[in-house]
């Protein structure tokens, strides 16, 4: 087993909460690769995070946490800007995130900070999410995604309120077709869909994603589950029934599933090894979402087989 290369945000959400009828706000460390990062190390598999955190108290928070979680920092830049927070309110257990920090410290990772090296020698590179909106971000991650090597996956992650014009989703567009090009894995929530496509049907957007050159396409659904598209079929597949409290990180814990299953098998066969492992990540997912989100929500093998029993 090799490891997998994490590039993207870091941050801290300020996450809506009732205390004795009192609304507050619960600090809780985020980002969706943050996430990703942090639930590939809590199942298992070896993983490298490049991004920026800033060097005051919450980006000091920060990287303790991801020195607790086992993930590898080595290619994290330190930069003198505050941490970017992210608050999130709910409707039910569905988040909205508002972004409050300029310059935002999770972009500014640029090229010159990237261990092209490190990168070439992993067996899979994640990026994605909202720091591809910002340079040098952005092309740090251009550099990382034209490095020889690698299993790519990638995750639009996107965010309606950094998108606030038509003229800013067709810019999203454009960038994340980009990647979405060359990717052998897509991984995108419906409302993704919904935003960069207008399309309400997963099938029909993955679809048009895999037209574009993408191997496999795996669409979350929330409760409904998912619709998973590979070269020789697809299939939609349910999710487990669960209690769900937090819904914060549940698409970056199938992520992390997903990547901790490629970092253990390689690059799947077909169809139906895509479909194992997206059963296994939407069981990931399902805990996640009976949990208070966000990396903290991420759980270890014997969490699942407590929760869940054997898992294929």
């Amino acid at each position: 087993m090799g490891y997998a290369m994490v590039m993207g945000e870091a941050l801290i959400d300020l996450l809506e909460a009732d205390l004795d009828g009192e609304q507050i706000y619960r600090q809780a460390i985020g980002g969706a690769p943050l996430n990703v990062a942090v639930g590939v190390a809590r199942l298992g598999g070896s993983v490298r995070y490049a991004g920026a955190l800033s060097g005051d108290v919450l980006g000091e928070r920060i990287a303790a946490f991801l020195d607790d979680a086992g993930v590898d920092r080595s290619g994290v830049r330190r930069v003198g800007v505050p941490t970017t927070l992210a608050v999130t309110t709910f409707e039910g257990a569905e988040p909205t995130f508002t972004f409050y920090g300029e310059p935002p410290s999770y972009a500014l990772l640029g090229p010159d900070d990237l261990d092209t090296a490190a990168v070439a020698s992993a067996s899979v590179l994640y990026t994605g999410s909202i720091c591809l909106l910002r340079e040098p971000f952005r092309a740090a991650a251009r550099a990382a995604w034209a490095t020889a090597g690698p299993i790519r996956v990638f995750d639009p992650n996107v965010r309606p309120t950094l998108l606030p014009g038509a003229a800013d989703v067709d810019a999203l567009r454009d960038l994340v077709e980009e990647f979405f090009a060359t990717a052998d894995l897509v991984k995108l929530s419906a409302a993704d869909a919904e935003v960069l496509y207008g399309e309400p049907d997963p099938a029909r957007a993955a679809d048009r994603i895999r037209a574009l050159g993408a191997g496999a396409v795996v669409v979350t659904c929330g409760s409904r589950g998912a619709h998973v598209a590979a070269a020789d079929g697809a299939a939609m597949l349910p999710a487990p029934s669960v209690a769900a409290i937090d819904a914060t990180g549940a698409g970056d814990s199938v992520m992390g599933a997903l990547v901790s299953r490629l970092l253990a098998e390689g690059r799947p066969d077909g169809l139906s090894d895509w479909q194992r492992h997206v059963r296994f990540a939407l069981a990931v997912a399902g805990l996640v979402c009976e949990r208070k989100g966000g990396a903290t929500a991420m759980p270890t093998p014997p969490e699942l087989t407590t929760r869940w029993g054997a898992l294929v």
